[in-house]
């Protein structure tokens, strides 16, 4: 007699449902197909109608598995995020990408904080833990506003700010992070808990992210195309090299107090720098995205089908949060750190906009949740949640022809005045 067993109904169900993901979209447009929402849309589908699943994995409940899969998730987004850029300094770009990271994340995290705090009602650690899980834009799930893979060229200042931004500010949420998780513990920040802070989540952390990516980087640009002489480990052409490679720039660093977050991206990007033209840096870059989309798929049909666990604690003050971030405060404060930077009105416009949120603020909440017991919770996931979901309904469906319009005629940028 045959039976039903409930793991192979989930396998059945989530292949279906990312199958359906990728594949509906071709009947609407000619495009390669964003399929961050229907992934969301598919989990919470199958979750709901399907007899036999299993009970979907709470975030409150079990947040150490979400945080585990999203890092993994996000490591990768970010090496491969690295080897995408060809070209290192070119035109000023990255004027733009310091813009972004120093202007326009610290005032998202002190606006969203602001308006959890004197809108949502959220308590004082809490909206600054928010704001720090909500500040970053998504390596991940912003595959239609990046440039290109290696060896394709064409890094217009819109997709290069774009992808660089998201890059490093992961990396550079973590501070604001540790600073939530500090307050919550502390119940205040004195001087002397600021002075902690600064020197050794600010100072001393980013310096060891940026270091470790550096010499990891060099390590594996050494192994993979020059040690030893005339069989360098590229001529195998094993695109694994690049899961491998994330896992131990990450992790050295990690062991060494530093962000690998930021360890990373600078990783992807210092293998870059040698062997431009060698084509097995574009295999790494496709083995790595193999990767990261596979993972980013199960995770937001996990999402989806988390969703009803959270509508609970969704009221339209939180909502009001993620709809003020992806419709105001982003694009407004994107909008003013570009100033004078040489950037076109649309082209600035596009940049402002487009700051996709994503798997990293699920890693955030996740591994604050894991280390500190959150008085508002329930409330944070639900924001998350819905902001993730807006975002990806929002920018997915309407970013490729955005920056495609925005990208069409190369400019080099116009110097400021």
């Amino acid at each position: 007699m045959f039976g039903f067993e409930t793991y192979h109904v989930l396998l059945a169900a989530v292949g279906t449902a990312i199958i359906l993901s990728y594949w509906l979209p071709r009947f609407l447009s000619g495009r390669e197909p964003a399929a961050s929402a229907l992934l969301v849309l598919t989990g919470l589908v199958i979750f709901a109608l399907i007899p036999g699943m299993p009970h979907p994995l709470d975030p409150i409940e079990n947040p150490r598995a979400w945080e585990l899969v999203s890092e993994l998730t996000v490591i990768i987004g970010l090496f491969g995020t690295g080897l995408r850029i060809d070209r290192l300094f070119h035109g000023g770009q990255w004027k733009l990408t310091m813009r972004l990271l120093l202007l326009a994340m610290p005032l998202t995290i002190v606006a969203i904080a602001l308006f959890g705090a004197y809108v949502a009602g959220m308590t004082l650690a809490g909206s600054l833990l928010l704001g720090a899980i909500l500040s970053p834009t998504d390596p991940v799930l912003a595959g239609d506003v990046q440039v290109g893979p290696p060896l394709e060229g064409g890094e217009h200042p819109v997709r290069y700010a774009l992808t660089t931004e998201a890059g490093l500010n992961d990396g550079l949420a973590f501070p604001f992070v540790h600073l939530g998780v500090l307050f919550a513990l502390a119940g205040g920040i004195s001087f002397e808990l600021a002075g902690e802070w600064l020197l050794r989540d600010v100072l001393y952390r980013i310096a060891v992210g940026a270091g470790g990516g550096v010499a990891a980087g060099w390590l594996l640009r050494q192994v993979l195309f020059a040690w030893p002489s005339g069989n360098a480990l590229s001529k195998t052409q094993s695109g694994v090299i690049a899961f491998a490679g994330v896992l131990f720039a990450y992790g050295v660093t990690e062991l060494a107090e530093g962000y690998g977050f930021i360890a990373a991206f600078v990783s992807g990007l210092t293998l870059r720098r040698q062997e431009t033209e060698d084509q097995f840096h574009r295999r790494l870059h496709d083995f790595s995205e193999s990767l990261e989309h596979a993972l980013t798929a199960i995770l937001l049909v996990g999402l989806g089908a988390a969703l009803p666990l959270l509508w609970p604690y969704l009221d339209w003050s939180h909502a009001l949060i993620g709809i003020a971030l992806v419709f105001v405060i982003r694009p407004a404060i994107g909008w003013l750190s570009l100033t004078g930077a040489g950037l076109r009105e649309r082209q600035r416009a596009v940049v402002a906009i487009y700051g996709v949120r994503g798997i990293g603020s699920v890693y955030y909440l996740a591994y604050a949740g894991h280390h500190v017991e959150l008085v508002n919770e329930p409330q944070l996931w639900a924001t998350v949640a819905f902001t993730i979901v807006l975002s990806t309904v929002v920018h997915g469906t309407t970013a490729g022809i955005a920056v495609e319009r925005a990208t069409t005629t190369r400019i080099a940028l116009k110097q400021p005045s």
